[in-house]
């Protein structure tokens, strides 16, 4: 199934105006673009060209927002191997996404984030004869722990949360944290900013580096980020986007992309 991407246009503007504090008014007023115009283009229906404008007063990369508002971009090039699942589940309008990771020799497996149903994920372990040894928490959002009880019950795995969202009965993980999973390094990233401990997974040993980064960055896009918006640019380009360009990025939310994809084609870090 192709997902589609996480945010529209109007999404990213908004999230980048609720994160510097200014509303339409006040947008117009720093790219001289006309109140009007600026709705419009939220509906879809406005003058691409007052888009750079408009880029360039939230800091965003204008090529990578007008390809996004002509909804001409889908993440590229992105590398794909049978032990990196993602599992997508169904909520109101939108998807879900967990993750289950394995060791081809060992079939040893860790399962990040629990979606808000649990039967494809556990029918993954029981198809390709998995162990699940760990269950790491991205951040504590309803849609990302649903299903964290029927997990436990089922796999006994040993479940790990993040330090500033932590979760009762679980170990807690922390920047820096290493975990070994067989032939697997797994390390803890703080990348908080969508949520107060949104961490994650950057993972060693498979065919790329693989990154599981809950909603602190989608394909084209960010979470959204009510307070903290400067640490969540910063988080996502110092600890993720510094990775090797063919870095398969996981979200939590939307399709597969990669570093390479993000740098060149997300608004909030494209240059162009």
């Amino acid at each position: 199934m192709k997902l589609s991407l996480e945010d529209l246009f109007e999404d990213i503007v908004d999230k980048a105006q609720h994160g510097l504090g200014i509303n339409d008014q006040a947008l117009s007023q720093r790219s001289g673009v006309g109140l009007e115009q600026i709705r419009s283009l939220k509906q879809g229906t406005g003058d691409p060209q007052s888009i750079p404008a408009v880029a360039a007063a939230l800091g965003l990369g204008p090529a990578a927002l007008a390809e996004n508002y002509a909804k001409s971009w889908y993440p590229e090039s992105v590398p794909a191997f049978g032990n990196v699942r993602q599992v997508n589940t169904p909520l109101i309008d939108m998807t879900v996404n967990a993750y289950l990771i394995w060791d081809l020799a060992t079939k040893n497996a860790a399962i990040f984030d629990t979606g808000v149903d649990a039967t494809e994920l556990l029918a993954l372990v029981a198809t390709e004869k998995l162990t699940v040894k760990y269950l790491f928490l991205t951040h504590t959002h309803d849609d990302h722990v649903a299903e964290l009880g029927t997990l436990i019950k089922q796999t006994h795995a040993e479940i790990f949360s993040p330090e500033l969202e932590r979760v009762p009965d679980t170990r807690i993980v922390q920047e820096g944290d290493q975990f070994k999973l067989d032939n697997l390094w797994i390390e803890v990233r703080l990348t908080n900013g969508h949520s107060p401990g949104g961490t994650s997974f950057v993972i060693f040993g498979l065919e790329t580096l693989v990154a599981v980064v809950g909603d602190s960055l989608f394909a084209g896009s960010i979470g959204g980020v009510s307070n903290g918006y400067q640490e969540a640019l910063r988080n996502n380009k110092k600890k993720l986007l510094s990775l090797p360009g063919d870095t398969l990025i996981c979200p939590g939310h939307g399709p597969l992309t990669t570093v390479a994809n993000e740098q060149k084609h997300n608004p909030f870090f494209a240059k162009e």
